[in-house]
């Protein structure tokens, strides 16, 4: 019965009827927009951010991988060390937890020069178990070859960018060479394919070709490679598949004398994470602003309603409803205000979010951000606690103004116009 009350005279009083008669229809018509757009900012906020996180971290992930083993002074230092990737020591990474795929890499520097021009990249050797979806995903032309680990082949896949400074096209022919204590070596290389992922500092520097080549390019043995990248199937999962990886791989022996070392994705692009953790901090200020935005917006609205119902108040009391069932009536109104407008924020929010995951209309400059459009992410569970959070946060601050119905006095409440 306490409840009932309050709630029945709060649904009356905002009757459409009511509302059309109020003069403190605009109060509440400003309150109304005042949640309705900071909820839709938050909504448009975070889906931006968490869509520019996983973006930016699938790249750099397709790039690498969530964990990357090697020896100790690769990771160290910019120079290559062999570190023995054999069956055994492939078979101890696949079957730790959360692990998806494991795949061996090589590296060595080389000189890519055509008749005109030459320019200094990084030769990546995969093998046949290598993962190509993320190559095949950022593909603009040509076909990936087939690599392999037990013969030498001559198609190199290049970036757009590589492209585009020595004006070379799908199918040409050119020579890379490769300096050591030897002397100097040259391959020819045909161009199979070329790709574009817009993180500057890979499609600058990183062209692919056979694991193969690239080991007998380092005179390195057949079970040497520069290291092997762990893919993980819980990204979540990422510090306790690292800190299992310390313990069970670090610090051992290959039989060549190598020492086994482990890195994160954020260890090796420390840069670029703290780019995003930035970002992180940006949202809680928007959201903080954005809060604070709909929170006084309500407190006046609650007010205004009050003074204009300061007749109705005394009338309640002097009819025996107590000062806490007025408030309830008051607060019950400004919940149905509340969730009015975090209705229309929705709607706003999520249909400016869906548009533009549908049509890319806002565009980005690649070379700064790393991606073409703004990328968004519909997270549910993230907008229903900005929705609950927004509401709580509201009907808390409206708490203390409810407090003036204390002050009014039936007797001059009567005499108020």
């Amino acid at each position: 019965m306490m409840i009932r009350f309050p709630l029945f005279i709060s649904r009356k009083i905002s009757g459409k009827d009511q509302a059309r008669r109020s003069a403190s229809t605009p109060a509440i018509t400003i309150a109304t927009i005042g949640v309705s757009v900071g909820l839709a900012v938050m909504i448009v906020s975070v889906s931006v951010v968490l869509g520019f996180k996983h973006s930016i971290r699938d790249r750099i992930i397709g790039f690498g991988s969530h964990i990357t083993v090697a020896d100790y002074m690769t990771l160290q230092t910019s120079e290559q060390y062999p570190i023995q990737i054999g069956d055994s020591m492939m078979k101890v990474l696949r079957g730790m937890n959360n692990v998806k795929h494991v795949q061996r890499y090589a590296l060595r520097q080389g000189i890519l020069k055509t008749d005109s021009d030459f320019l200094g990249i990084m030769f990546k050797g995969v093998g046949p178990e290598y993962d190509t979806t993320f190559i095949h995903d950022n593909l603009k032309k040509g076909k990936l070859p087939r690599f392999s680990d037990k013969s030498g082949g001559k198609d190199i896949v290049i970036s757009q960018n590589i492209a585009d400074k020595l004006k070379l096209q799908c199918g040409d022919r050119l020579f890379a060479y490769f300096v050591n204590d030897q002397g100097i070596k040259a391959r020819r290389f045909t161009i199979a394919a070329i790709y574009e992922t817009n993180l500057k500092r890979y499609d600058e520097s990183i062209c692919f070709t056979d694991i193969y080549t690239v080991n007998k390019l380092n005179g390195w043995e057949h079970d040497q490679y520069s290291g092997a990248e762990v893919t993980l199937s819980d990204y979540s999962k990422l510090d306790t598949v690292a800190q299992t990886m310390i313990e069970k791989v670090n610090r051992t022996l290959d039989k060549y004398g190598g020492t086994y070392s482990t890195a994160t994705l954020t260890d090796m692009n420390p840069e670029i994470f703290s780019w995003i953790g930035l970002l992180d901090l940006n949202i809680w200020i928007i959201i903080a602003l954005m809060t604070a935005v709909a929170a006084v917006t309500m407190v006046s609205g609650l007010l205004i309603i009050i003074l204009e119902r300061t007749q109705m108040i005394g009338l309640l009391k002097a009819l025996g409803a107590r000062n806490a069932q007025i408030r309830q009536i008051f607060l019950w109104f400004a919940t149905f205000i509340i969730i009015k407008a975090l209705l229309w924020g929705n709607i706003i929010g999520l249909g400016i979010v869906a548009l533009q995951k549908l049509t890319g209309v806002v565009t980005l400059d690649p070379q700064t951000y790393y991606v073409s459009v703004v990328p968004v992410e519909i997270n549910i569970p993230i907008f229903l606690l900005l929705n609950i959070a927004t509401l709580v946060i509201c009907v808390f601050v409206l708490v203390a103004p409810s407090y003036l119905i204390s002050h009014i006095h039936p007797s001059k409440s009567m005499r108020y116009e």
